[in-house]
C-alpha cells in the first residue's frame, strides 16, 4: 500500500517506460510508443501529487521528455517504414535535421536512450532525523559506524575496520526499517541516497533485469558515497528452487556479482536492504549480507516516543502522563500499529465534532459545549451558515484514545514473534 501515491505513479510510469524500452530494442516501433505514451500519462499524474519534492519534480519533467523524444522519433521511423512498405523499399530510413540517418543510426540512438532512461533511478534527501527514530539504538550505532564516520574519519577505518558493504534490517512489517533508512540518508549528509523498489528490477523480458541490476550499481558508483535501499529484497533474492526460471537464477547471480564488486570496486558504496521474511533470503544472498540487524516491535520507551512523534502533528491536549500510559497499553503494537491508532483517535474527535449541536463563543471562538450550558448557540458543522473561521480545530483527546483502542488492534501475532527472535538467535544481531 502506498502513502505517497506519487512514488505509486513514478513506480508504475518507470515499469512501463522498462517495457517501452524492450520493445525499443526489439524493433516492435508500434508497441514501444504505446508503452512510451503510457509511461507519460503516469508520471503526469505523478506530477499533480502535492507531497512530490522538487528533485523528484525535476527528476520525472527529465523522464517525460526522455519519452516524449523518442515517441516524436518513433513517429518518424514507423512513418518512413509505412512509405518504404508502400515503395517496395527494403530497408528503412529516417529524415531528421542535418540528413538522413540509417537504421545503424537509429539503433545507436537508441541505445543511447535507453542507457539513459536504465540510469533514470530515484535520487532522494530525505528529511528524517536520527531523533525521529524512536529506540533502536544499536540498529543506529551500526549504521554510524558504516555510513557516517568512515566518511568523517576515513584515516581510521581501513583493514579490519573497513565500513561494511551490505547491511539487512529484518524484522515484522510495520516496524521502522524503511523510516530508519531514510534516517541513515539524511543523516549522511554526504551521501546520495538511491532507492528502488523491487518490481523496477524485474522484468518480463528476458535479459532486462541483468541488465537494470547492472545499471542500479553503476548509477551509485557514479555518485559515491552512496547508500542503495532495496525494500522487500527477499522477492527477488529468495532461496534457490527447482521452479525458478532462467531469467530469475540469471538476475540472482547478477546481483550477487555486483555485490561482490568483480570487475567493479564496491568502495564507498552501502547496500542497505529490507525484508519482512528474512528466512525466505537465498542462503548464498544472506552470506553477503555481512550485518543482519533485526528490527523488533517498539519497546515501551519508544512506544511512547512514537506517539509523541505523532501528537507533534496534531491538535491535542494529551498530557505527559496520560502518553506514558498510551504505550503502556499498547504492549505489541508496531510503529504503524500506532500509526493507526492515532489515526483513528484522530477521526473519533471528528466524528464527536461533527454530531455537535450546541457552541459556546469565547474570546471570539466557538466551542462546542453541552445544551444546557449558558449562553450557548445551536449549530451544527454541517449547517450552511457554520463559522467555520470562528471554529478552532477540534483536539484529539486521551478518551479518543481510549475509543479508538477498541478498533486499532495489534498487527503482529506472538507466533510471529518467535519466529523472528529464533531466526535472529541463529543468523542476525538485535537492533534495540
Amino acid at each position: 500500500m502506498y502513502t505517497d501515491l506519487y512514488k505509486k505513479y513514478y513506480n508504475e510510469g518507470t515499469s512501463v517506460a522498462r517495457n517501452a524500452i524492450a520493445m525499443d530494442k526489439a524493433g516492435n516501433y508500434d508497441m514501444a510508443k504505446t508503452f512510451y505514451l503510457q509511461a507519460i500519462s503516469k508520471y503526469k499524474l505523478a506530477l499533480q501529487q502535492k507531497e512530490i519534492s522538487d528533485m523528484m519534480r525535476n527528476q520525472i519533467n527529465e523522464n517525460i521528455n526522455k519519452c516524449t523524444h523518442r515517441v516524436e522519433e518513433l513517429d518518424d521511423i514507423i512513418r518512413s517504414s509505412e512509405v518504404d512498405k508502400a515503395g517496395g523499399a527494403g530497408s528503412v530510413m529516417k529524415t531528421k535535421k542535418g540528413g538522413p540517418s540509417t537504421g545503424k543510426d537509429d539503433q545507436a540512438e537508441s541505445n543511447e536512450f535507453i542507457n539513459k532512461m536504465e540510469n533514470s533511478i530515484l535520487i532522494e534527501k530525505p528529511d528524517i532525523k536520527w531523533s525521529d527514530v524512536a529506540g533502536l539504538q544499536e540498529a543506529k550505532r551500526a549504521l554510524v559506524d558504516t555510513v557516517i564516520n568512515p566518511i568523517k574519519f576515513a584515516k581510521y577505518y581501513t583493514g579490519d575496520r573497513e565500513p561494511w558493504k551490505a547491511i539487512l534490517l529484518y524484522g515484522p512489517p510495520g516496524t521502522g526499517k524503511s523510516f530508519l533508512a531514510k534516517a541513515t540518508a539524511s543523516e549522511a549528509n554526504q551521501s546520495t541516497f538511491l532507492t528502488v523498489s523491487t518490481s523496477d528490477l524485474t522484468s518480463k523480458w528476458v535479459g532486462e533485469s541483468e541488465k537494470l541490476i547492472r545499471a542500479l550499481f553503476e548509477t551509485a558508483r557514479k555518485h559515491t558515497p552512496a547508500i542503495i535501499f532495496i525494500d522487500e529484497i527477499d522477492s527477488i533474492l529468495s532461496n534457490r528452487t527447482e521452479n525458478d526460471s532462467e531469467a530469475s537464477r540469471r538476475m540472482k547471480t547478477e546481483f550477487l556479482i555486483q555485490l561482490d564488486g568483480v570487475g567493479k570496486s564496491m568502495d564507498g558504496i552501502l547496500l542497505l536492504a529490507a525484508t519482512n521474511i528474512p528466512w525466505d533470503l537465498d542462503p548464498a544472498v544472506r552470506r553477503r549480507f555481512e550485518k543482519r540487524i533485526y528490527i523488533p516491535l517498539p519497546d515501551i520507551e519508544a512506544r511512547e516516543g512514537v506517539l509523541m512523534g505523532r501528537l507533534k502533528k496534531n491538535v491535542n491536549n494529551l498530557t505527559p502522563d496520560q502518553v506514558k500510559r498510551l504505550a503502556a497499553m499498547t504492549e505489541g503494537f508496531s510503529c504503524s500499529d500506532l500509526k493507526n491508532l492515532s489515526r483513528q483517535a484522530a477521526h473519533q474527535t471528528m466524528r464527536k465534532f461533527e454530531a455537535a449541536q450546541f457552541y459556546k463563543e469565547v474570546n471570539g471562538e466557538f466551542f462546542p459545549c453541552p445544551e444546557n450550558t449558558p449562553g450557548c448557540v445551536k449549530m451544527n458543522l454541517h449547517d450552511p451558515n457554520f463559522p467555520i473561521d470562528k471554529v478552532p480545530v477540534p483536539p484529539i483527546t486521551f478518551e479518543d484514545f481510549k475509543d479508538a483502542m477498541h478498533k486499532a488492534k495489534s498487527s503482529v501475532s506472538p507466533k510471529d514473534i518467535q519466529q523472528f527472535e529464533e531466526w535472529t538467535a541463529l543468523f542476525g544481531e538485535e537492533g534495540n
